[in-house]
């Protein structure tokens, strides 16, 4: 799987675009292959405050709920409320299907992020043990 390069990654599997002062975050395809058929996407509320490195929400497969972690800081802008009815949506496009959309509260929390590189490298060695 070829890992998109205008996105930055994290080692726990997420994705997020930035455009400006603004994040859209995802889950990787990686994440959702682990997971398995996803049922259900537990959305958090718009205004809600995220913090790096927190879960702001849950995905939930027919195997395991898994969280999903805050790349970055901000506030909760945006929700993807297709994915309350076609939580699905992340299997069949996880770079595509957004879960949320933040304003930053620190947009240099983004440097700290991984590459598409760095991730996939990332992906390798962890399947590699």
């Amino acid at each position: 799987m070829a890992y998109p390069a205008n996105l930055k990654y994290t080692k726990e599997h997420e994705w997020i675009k930035v455009d400006g002062d603004t994040g859209t975050i995802g889950i990787t395809d990686h994440a959702q292959q682990a997971l398995g058929d996803i049922v259900f996407v537990d959305l958090p509320k718009v205004g809600a405050s995220i913090t790096a490195g927190k879960s702001l929400g849950t995905v939930e497969s027919v195997k395991a709920v898994s969280d999903i972690y805050a790349p970055v800081s901000g506030t909760v802008a945006e929700v993807n409320q297709d994915l309350a009815s076609s939580p699905e949506k992340i299997n069949s496009d996880a770079h595509g299907a957004w879960i949320v959309k933040v304003k930053l509260t620190n947009p240099g929390e983004v440097g700290k992020l991984l590459s598409a590189a760095d991730y996939e490298k990332f992906v390798a060695e962890e399947a590699g043990h």
